[in-house]
C-alpha cells in the first residue's frame, strides 16, 4: 500500500462511495487508475464489501443500546459471543478486558425491543448480568474508521512518505 493507496482509501470514507469518478474529482487520481488500484485493494482484502449504508433511524431501528454484559463462563468466550449474536438486533460484539466482559451494541425499533433484547441476553446461562445504556443522540456511527484521521496522520501512522 503506498500513499496513493490511502488516498483513495481515505476519500472513499469521507464521501461514502467507491464511485471511480466522484473518486478521481476528489484526488484528481486518473480513473482508470483508481480502478486498477480498488481492484488491488479487494483482491489484497483491504476493501471487504461494496455494500450500501442505511440511515437505520429512517428504515424504522432508530433506537440504539449499549450493552455491558458480564458473563461467567468456563469455555471459550467465543461460545458466549456466538449465543450473543444470534440475538436479532445485535450489530456489534466486542469482547472486552476488566470488569465487562462483553459490549453489545444493538439497534431496534422500539423500547419493547429492547426488553426482549435484555430478556434474551439473561436467557443465556452465562449471562450475569447486564447494564444497559439507551443512545439519546448520535454524534458519530461510521464504520470508515478513516474519517476520524486526516491524511497526513494517516500517512505517519502508517509510515508511508508522500
Amino acid at each position: 500500500m503506498d500513499e496513493r493507496d490511502v488516498r483513495l482509501l481515505k476519500a472513499i470514507a469521507d464521501l461514502g462511495t467507491g464511485s471511480p469518478e466522484k473518486l478521481h474529482e476528489a484526488t484528481g487520481i486518473p480513473v482508470s487508475t483508481i480502478h486498477y488500484r480498488l481492484n488491488n485493494l479487494k483482491d489484497d482484502g483491504v476493501i471487504e464489501n461494496d455494500l450500501y449504508d442505511i440511515d437505520l433511524e429512517a428504515f424504522g431501528l432508530g433506537v440504539t443500546v449499549v450493552v455491558e454484559v458480564l458473563a461467567d463462563y468456563s469455555g471459550p468466550y467465543e461460545e458466549v459471543g456466538t449465543e450473543l449474536l444470534e440475538i436479532e438486533g445485535v450489530t456489534q460484539l466486542y469482547f472486552t478486558m476488566g470488569e465487562t466482559d462483553f459490549i453489545v451494541i444493538a439497534h431496534l425499533a422500539d423500547s419493547d425491543r429492547v426488553e426482549r433484547l435484555i430478556n434474551d441476553f439473561e436467557a443465556i446461562p452465562e449471562v450475569e448480568r447486564t447494564n444497559s445504556t439507551f443512545v439519546i443522540s448520535t454524534m458519530r456511527d461510521s464504520h470508515r474508521a478513516l474519517q476520524s484521521y486526516t491524511l497526513e496522520t494517516l500517512l505517519d501512522e502508517l509510515g508511508i512518505d508522500d
